[in-house]
């Protein structure tokens, strides 16, 4: 989920002149297990109050955790796609000012997943085109 350079960049921002692979590969894993625990709990908000599919108030927390620069959110947004537009547009919208305004990032991974990023991690975003849209490959 995370890549060592991301990792390393945040090593590197908090000081380090040198970063070992251990330390790289430590901090990746706390950094995805501590992603998984906040999804989860979003996920556990949605079914106590009943519902299948996660909504905006549910990534409050996630919200919350990208201001204060702790955490990377991966986000399925394939549940409310399918059942509410409107909420899903209203919900992309929060987390891009949120991300806007703690010099965040956020792109879409897929047709499923939005990544949302706090200001020490940044998205990198392929700019070649992918073969059969719109190029004809070899």
């Amino acid at each position: 989920m995370f890549s060592g350079n991301s990792i390393r960049r945040i090593f590197k921002k908090a000081g380090a002149s040198r970063v070992s692979k251990d330390a790289i590969k430590g901090l990746k894993k706390e950094a995805e297990r501590y992603s998984y625990l906040i999804a989860r709990k979003a996920v556990k908000n949605s079914q106590y109050l009943g519902r299948k599919g996660v909504k905006f108030e549910d990534i409050k927390e996630v919200l919350d955790s990208l201001r204060t620069g702790s955490t990377i959110a991966l986000v399925n947004i394939r549940p409310l796609r399918e059942k509410d537009l409107v909420e899903l547009k209203r919900a992309i919208s929060k987390l891009r000012k949120t991300c806007e305004a703690i010099d965040g990032d956020i792109a879409g991974f897929g047709e499923d997943y939005v990544v949302a990023v706090p200001y020490f991690a940044k998205i990198h975003r392929n700019k070649e085109p992918v073969a059969g849209k719109g190029e004809e490959s070899d």
